[in-house]
C-alpha cells in the first residue's frame, strides 16, 4: 500500500504571554524528503504565534505546490469534552461550534499578548456562570468566574474533567487547566484559532481529523483531493530520541514525526484514524462529534 503522506508537520504549540524561545516556546518539525527523496527534518523555533502561523502557511504551501500531502499534528486538544457545546448553547456541529466561538473571542496581538485568561472566563460564564469548570491563571486575571486554583472538583451532574482520550492516554492533562505546567487548556484556547484558520484557508483540501474524516482507519481512497490532515497528537505517547543537552521541545516534535513517517512506510498509520479495539459505541461517536481523540492513543 502507499504511503498516505509525503510530509509530518508536528507543533508543539505555546500559549506565551510575551516573544519566547527555547525550551517552552513553540517548536515545529518538518520531516519531508528531499530532492533525492530521503526524509530530511528540519525545525523552527519562532518568538510568536503569528510568526508561527506564518510559518506554518509557508510550509504547508511549500508542499501543496509540490503536490505533497501532510500530517500535520498539534499538542493541543482540538475538542472539548462531551456536552460542551451544548452545556454553552452552540448551534450547529458541537466541535465546529466551539472552533468558531473560540475563533469570535479569541485575541491574539503580535507580540504574544493575548485574552485567553478573560475568554476562560467568558466561557465559564456560559457554562456555569461561575468560576468553573476552567480554572488557573495568574492572581491580576482572577475574576468573578476564573480562579487561580481550582474552585471544586467535578460532580456527576457537570461536564466530564477528561475526554475519552484523556482517559485512554494516561498522564494527559485536562483542557479546563488554562495556567501552570501542563496548562493545555491554554494552548487549546490559543491554538483552535489556529488550526481553525489553516482549515478555512484551505477549504475541502483540509480534512479536521477525526471530525471531518470520520473515526476510522484512512486509506488513500478517503484522502483523494486533500493537501492537509490536521490532527491532535501527544509526545509523550512516544519517548524522546536526542543527543544529551538538546532541548526536550526539538526531540520531541522530530520523534514524533519519524514515529509516525514510520509507520506510514510500514502502511500502518491509517490505522492510528482509527478508534481503539474495543471502544464503546458511544465514546467513538463523542470522539467525531466533539470532543476528538489524540492519535495513537489506546493503539
Amino acid at each position: 500500500m502507499p504511503r498516505l503522506f509525503s510530509a509530518y508537520v508536528i507543533v508543539d504549540w505555546s500559549a506565551a504571554s510575551r516573544p519566547t524561545t527555547g525550551a517552552d516556546s513553540i517548536w515545529i518539525g518538518v520531516l519531508k524528503r528531499d530532492v533525492r527523496f530521503r526524509l530530511a527534518f528540519e525545525s523552527f523555533n519562532e518568538a510568536t504565534r503569528v510568526e508561527a502561523e506564518a510559518r506554518l502557511g509557508l510550509i504547508l504551501g511549500d508542499l501543496r505546490k509540490r503536490s505533497e500531502r501532510a500530517l500535520v499534528g498539534f499538542d493541543f486538544p482540538l475538542g472539548f469534552p462531551r456536552g460542551f457545546a451544548a452545556a454553552a448553547k452552540l448551534k450547529g456541529e458541537p466541535w465546529r461550534a466551539a472552533w468558531d466561538e473560540l475563533g469570535k473571542r479569541v485575541v491574539d496581538k503580535p507580540g504574544n499578548v493575548n485574552n485567553r485568561f478573560n475568554v476562560a472566563a467568558q466561557l465559564n460564564r456560559l457554562l456555569t456562570d461561575g468560576p468553573f469548570p476552567f480554572w488557573g491563571c495568574p492572581p491580576k486575571d482572577v475574576q468573578t468566574t476564573l480562579t487561580a486554583t481550582k474552585s471544586r472538583a467535578h460532580g456527576p451532574g457537570d461536564l466530564p474533567e477528561l475526554r475519552h482520550a484523556e482517559v485512554v492516554a494516561k498522564g494527559a492533562a485536562s483542557i479546563w487547566k488554562t495556567y501552570y505546567n501542563g496548562s493545555v487548556g491554554g494552548q487549546a484556547i490559543m491554538g483552535i484559532p489556529l488550526a481553525r484558520r489553516l482549515k478555512i484557508a484551505r477549504g475541502d483540501a483540509a480534512k479536521v481529523w477525526p471530525f471531518e474524516t470520520g473515526f476510522k482507519p484512512l486509506t488513500e481512497a478517503d484522502l483523494a483531493g486533500v493537501d492537509v490532515v490536521l490532527a491532535e497528537v501527544y509526545p509523550s505517547l512516544v519517548k524522546p530520541q536526542g543527543a544529551a543537552g538538546e532541548i526536550k521541545d526539538l526531540m520531541q516534535v522530530r520523534t514524533l514525526a519519524e514515529h509516525f513517517a514510520r509507520l506510514d512506510e510500514a502502511s500502518k498509520l491509517g490505522e492510528l484514524f482509527g478508534p481503539p479495539k474495543g471502544a464503546p459505541a458511544d465514546a467513538v461517536l463523542e470522539a467525531e462529534r466533539e470532543e476528538g481523540w489524540i492519535l495513537g492513543a489506546g493503539a
